[in-house]
């Protein structure tokens, strides 16, 4: 189920950067053109909002995000794996919040639409809501598999 629903963020996420790149194209040409698109602008915000909200929880999963080793190389067995785990708290409880506010925008959206396109803001409002629930839902994925010793640590090394 997991590595199905990491399929899917990753294919939602290619589909929008390749979006963002044929949006962004269209809108090169036609200023060359005799004509010009006026919504291309605010799609090409639209998709690279939903390839971040797609890709960041597989970034976490991955173990992909950015982090400063210097202290945590140090560290060793136990001490490193507690803060490990107090690193996943603190990125749930952040998500957690992230997720709870994106809905209630998400529902503010609800009757507003797009400047230039037909799109209900409400769909690109989930983004944010999304992106929180499924970091919310990787983050205490991680934290159960540190517990039980079947995780690498943030960095992704293995436990010395």
């Amino acid at each position: 189920m997991l590595k199905l629903v990491e399929r899917i963020l990753g294919t939602l996420s290619i589909l929008s950067f390749t979006g963002v790149i044929i949006v962004v194209t269209v809108q090169i040409l036609s200023r060359f053109l005799p004509f010009s698109y006026v919504w291309t602008e605010e799609l090409t915000r639209y998709l690279f909002l939903f390839a971040i909200s797609f890709g960041t929880p597989l970034a976490l999963m991955r173990n992909e995000y950015i982090n400063v080793d210097l202290l945590i190389n140090k560290m060793k067995g136990s001490v490193r794996k507690f803060y490990d785990i107090g690193i996943y708290i603190v990125i749930l409880i952040l998500t957690l919040v992230i997720a709870n506010e994106g809905y209630k925008f998400m529902l503010l959206g609800h009757n507003q639409q797009a400047a230039t396109l037909p799109i209900q803001m409400s769909v690109v409002h989930a983004s944010i809501f999304f992106m929180g629930l499924f970091i919310s839902i990787f983050s205490v994925i991680k934290i159960v598999k540190l517990i039980q010793n079947k995780e690498l640590y943030v960095d992704g090394s293995e436990e010395e």
